[in-house]
């Protein structure tokens, strides 16, 4: 059990030490016609990589030398063939977003010898934009229904025959789920947050499930346009929500019986959150009803795979004569945590 103990030292040793949402995603599409493609690449350059995103935003800005370097950037990073023949890039434009958000989109005109046969993509915008960085694609074919691809830091290629029924790409937005949770710190501390004082089964699955349904029905919401709340206002919640749950442990540990209830309310802020990661991808409403499926079923398993880790070492830890103030030390990493996140994204907004 000692073994057990270290994994939730250790999962909040890196939770503590990680960047909040460390993963950053660009909205990609590539329409097809014949040999010739047209890619398209949408990123917010304040959520990439410290020196890509400069160079992004200064390029979108105006700045010569800037533009000069960020103009190989696809010709470098996206590279595509069609029947193992490579295809050629081409011309390639930078432009800012007209909404001001931080938005770069870079287009690259790209010729293929050939028409027919499948379609390769190697996608490999982590080198220059953060090992974290993920792109979504759409790829659009004539008369056809669009396929979307998540390329993610262990897959980085993907091919489609241009002739057959194309798979939905379902599965992709799983992992890109799966992924989303895992690398958002501030999701999993929330969650220790929430289940330190749990004791038994019906009391945690009360917690997660009110949490579940709650971070759905937003993510939902936010991700097919219902509901639209700036990042700036979300993300101070979210480290807000984990100082609260982390003091209350502390001042007002009887409280646990409605733990499920503060879950619930929470929730909804955190799928918001969850959200952040789709609402950017402007994809069709077939195509995001697919993407919200499969992104939504990640995330949860990501949620069940850590508190299946978690809970049980903290329920034997939390016995007589083992470590009974765990959940209390627990706590108080949680509350640092969240109040160090607090006033960093309070600062940003």
């Amino acid at each position: 059990m000692r073994q057990a103990i270290g994994v939730v030292m250790l999962v909040l040793s890196w939770a503590c030490s990680a960047t909040a949402h460390v993963t950053s995603t660009g909205l990609a599409t590539l329409d097809v016609d014949g040999g010739k493609l047209l890619y398209r690449i949408t990123v917010v350059a304040t959520e990439v990589d410290d020196q890509g995103g400069r160079l992004l935003a200064e390029a979108a800005g105006g700045d010569r030398a800037a533009a000069e370097r960020v103009a190989g950037f696809p010709r470098d990073y996206a590279r595509f063939s069609i029947a193992d023949e490579p295809c050629q890039p081409g011309r390639i434009s930078i432009r800012g977003s007209s909404a001001g958000e931080d938005k770069v989109v870079l287009e690259m005109a790209v010729s293929c010898p050939k028409s027919a046969g499948t379609l390769a993509i190697r996608d490999d915008w982590p080198e220059v934009l953060g090992a974290h960085f993920q792109t979504v694609l759409s790829v659009r074919v004539p008369q056809r229904a669009s396929v979307e691809f998540a390329f993610l830091e262990d897959r980085r290629d993907a091919t489609l025959d241009l002739a057959a029924a194309a798979d939905t790409g379902w599965a992709s937005f799983v992992a890109m789920g799966v992924e989303h949770i895992i690398g958002g710190a501030d999701h999993l501390l929330f969650l220790v947050a929430l289940l330190a004082l749990a004791r038994g089964l019906w009391q945690t699955v009360k917690i997660v499930t009110a949490f579940t349904v709650a971070h759905s029905v937003t993510l939902s919401l936010a991700s097919l346009g219902l509901v639209d709340i700036p990042a700036r206002i979300v993300e101070p919640l979210i480290a807000a929500s984990i100082v609260w749950v982390a003091v209350e442990n502390l001042v007002a540990p009887a409280g646990v019986g409605r733990r499920w209830l503060i879950a619930a309310i929470f929730g909804l802020v955190h799928g918001l959150g969850f959200a952040s990661a789709l609402t950017e991808l402007d994809l069709s409403r077939q195509a995001l009803v697919r993407a919200l499926i499969g992104f939504n079923v990640g995330v949860e398993l990501g949620q069940l795979a850590f508190v299946a880790a978690v809970m049980a070492p903290l329920i034997w830890a939390s016995r007589a004569g083992h470590l009974p103030r765990l959940p209390q030390v627990l706590s108080v990493i949680a509350a640092a945590a969240g109040a160090v996140w607090l006033v960093e994204r309070l600062v940003a907004a």
